[in-house]
């Protein structure tokens, strides 16, 4: 993949797909970087969201704007289990279960500190990769986290079992069925995630129908739709010792009921009256702000990560 160059462009270049071995299942990966530049500055390793036909490809449009800006960084962008290109079993995932393929990637193909990117809910697997191993996360970005109610709110485990019971089934298949139509995947985007119907586009959902297209992905989305993740974070976040921004879009929502009172700048007051080293910013658009703006996204975060990467200890700069 090449974007057009420009004064300030920086052609860069995608690995193909590439794989490493966790627990005898195959998973995927790529290497975005510089293709006429030396790369510089700390890696960023993305965290994608869970949902139906989502995987790495979400951050596509990311990391064409962070070359095309004039960014340097080495780029890792993983598929979790159970999405992408990976292998897809037929096992009920825990954001724990997902951290620990994350930290033997990190260990074994990056194999120096990086800066999360963390989309929405996934922001649990961030939290267990940080308690995980410290010494490799160099600081974190949160993109849209959930709202505070919901981080800090832990599900019954009688529930979460119930809710995957019911969807592991012949129900559940058929729900999966018509959720990777494109009518509902346009429906749900407009009304659950995108601030404006107008940036719901073809190139958004033609990524999830293909994505949707192995229907064992099912397994990762229940997992995530039984609330595996839904545990009280409180402390744990509270715990991180890593700089970290926090990004919520203007319009922020929340599908869980017990966040949907609450508004972006209360939620960016909370993460931040927990966060050690927390700061945080507002822009415009709502709760995928990756894809949805971004351009602000890029610009947002660039001042963090670079100032962060020069202070990491272990960070000598990228090779």
């Amino acid at each position: 993949m090449q974007p057009s160059t420009g004064a300030n462009t920086i052609t860069f270049s995608a690995s193909p797909t590439q794989f490493y071995t966790w627990h005898n299942y195959r998973c995927a990966y790529e290497i975005y970087q510089p293709a006429n530049f030396t790369p510089e500055g700390i890696p960023l390793l993305l965290i994608h969201p869970i949902g139906v036909g989502l995987s790495r490809q979400f951050w596509r449009r990311f990391c064409s704007q962070w070359y095309n800006t004039g960014h340097r960084n080495r780029i890792y962008n993983p598929d979790l289990l159970g999405c992408g290109e990976s292998d897809m079993p037929h096992v009920a995932y825990s954001p724990k279960d997902w951290a620990k393929q994350l930290h033997y990637f990190l260990q074994k193909v990056v194999q120096k500190p990086v800066i999360i990117v963390v989309q929405g809910a996934l922001l649990p697997v961030a939290i267990e990769l940080v308690k995980q191993d410290a010494n490799l996360i160099a600081g974190l970005i949160l993109a849209g986290p959930p709202a505070w109610a919901v981080i800090t709110k832990k599900s019954p485990e009688w529930q979460q079992k119930v809710i995957w019971n019911l969807l592991d089934s012949p129900f559940g298949n058929a729900f999966y069925h018509y959720a990777r139509t494109p009518k509902f995947l346009q429906s749900f985007s407009t009304r659950q995630l995108f601030a404006s119907e107008d940036t719901v586009d073809a190139e958004w959902l033609n990524t999830l129908v293909k994505g949707a297209e192995n229907i064992a992905n099912r397994y990762a989305v229940f997992s995530f739709l039984a609330g595996f993740w839904r545990q009280d974070y409180g402390s744990d976040i509270a715990s991180i010792k890593q700089p970290t921004l926090v990004v919520v879009g203007q319009t922020a929502s929340s599908i869980s009921e017990e966040g949907k009172k609450e508004t972006p700048d209360e939620r960016l007051a909370d993460y931040l009256a927990y966060l050690p080293q927390g700061r945080g910013i507002k822009l415009l658009g709502r709760n995928v702000l990756p894809y949805e703006s971004t351009a602000e996204f890029v610009a947002a975060i660039a001042p963090f990560i670079e100032s962060n990467g020069k202070l990491h200890p272990l960070m000598g700069g990228e090779g």
